[in-house]
């Protein structure tokens, strides 16, 4: 079932991003700027923030009481390229043992429904599963972003749905 997330998600929406997160991010081991940007990241009072702010939109998938995935919507996010505007999927993380379950497109299609079609979002240019998915997906490389933290740049790729 997908829903929109509620305060009682906090913690596993924490435990799950932090995972996520290192999984894609920490393909070499984790460092202590890594380990920073996650912890100081994803905390409860985050989602917390998230959830109650308007200008976000949070779905989560579960089975049962278990959290398997979650999709949040940036609706107030400007997209780097002048010529594309729309909602940005900020976040999608689905836990690693629920990959090829079509979670991910369960949520797109969620956020579709909700926010519309004009849905870009950034991925990093080294992650070439998500770069994969989306681009099977029907989201096309539009130009360059790059996240910034602890003094380094990493490149990420903005991909703007086109599908349909």
């Amino acid at each position: 079932m997908i829903r929109k997330a509620v305060e009682a998600d906090c913690m596993s929406l924490t435990a799950l991003s932090i995972q996520v997160w290192l999984h894609t991010y920490a393909t070499e081991g984790v460092s202590d700027d890594l380990a920073r940007e996650a912890l100081s990241t994803f905390t409860p009072g985050y989602f917390h923030s998230i959830i109650a702010d308007p200008d976000y939109r949070l779905f989560v998938k579960v089975d049962g009481a278990n959290l398997l995935g979650y999709i949040l919507l940036d609706l107030d996010s400007r997209c780097a390229e002048e010529n594309y505007g729309g909602v940005e999927v900020d976040t999608l993380y689905v836990q690693e043992h629920f990959h090829g379950r079509g979670i991910g497109s369960a949520l797109l299609d969620h956020a579709i429904d909700n926010a519309g079609n004009r849905l870009w979002l950034t991925a990093w240019a080294g992650n070439a599963r998500a770069l994969a998915f989306y681009g099977s997906y029907g989201f096309v490389d539009i130009g360059t972003a790059w996240h910034e933290f602890e003094e380094q740049k990493y490149e990420n790729r903005i991909l703007a749905f086109r599908r349909g």
